[in-house]
């Protein structure tokens, strides 16, 4: 594949964090190759087929609220993106505060679909998400 234009890069990113910010698994698996492979933690097992993929976005998108997701950098390598991020989300269950920062490696088939996605990031609880009780319901007001 000859290298990806910067901008095909930026909006494949655009997608993924529009995708990540709604918790919408369609939007997200419409950026994944068909024999697409994705290691969200360096150090376990890679998730490699589409139905394991679309299970651990579905399970991330029912697990947090209130995400966010930026990218600080994009750089291109052929057709690979480098992607330095920072993010945060809130557990559904505890209304933990969770901020991320990383990297993300994007290697791009010929259609520009993610064939193969790791992560390398540092993420910490920074405290509790007061807008909603920790089921994720939004948080009585106060009178």
């Amino acid at each position: 594949m000859p290298s990806l234009p910067h901008g095909d890069a930026q909006d494949l990113v655009e997608r993924l964090k529009r995708a990540l910010e709604k918790r919408d698994v369609d939007a997200a698996m419409a950026c994944f190759a068909d024999d697409a492979e994705l290691r969200p933690d360096p150090f376990a097992p890679a998730v490699s087929d589409m139905t394991a993929i679309r299970a651990w976005f579905n399970a991330l998108a029912a697990s947090v609220v209130h995400v966010e997701v930026d990218a600080e950098r994009i750089w291109l390598a052929g057709d690979t993106v480098l992607v330095a991020f920072h993010g945060a989300w809130t557990q559904r269950a505890s209304a933990e505060r969770t901020r991320i920062r990383g990297m993300l490696t994007l290697e791009l088939d010929a259609e520009g679909r993610v064939r193969r996605a790791r992560a390398w990031a540092l993420s910490r609880v920074v405290g509790i998400d007061s807008t909603i009780a920790p089921t994720g319901e939004p948080a009585e007001s106060q009178s």
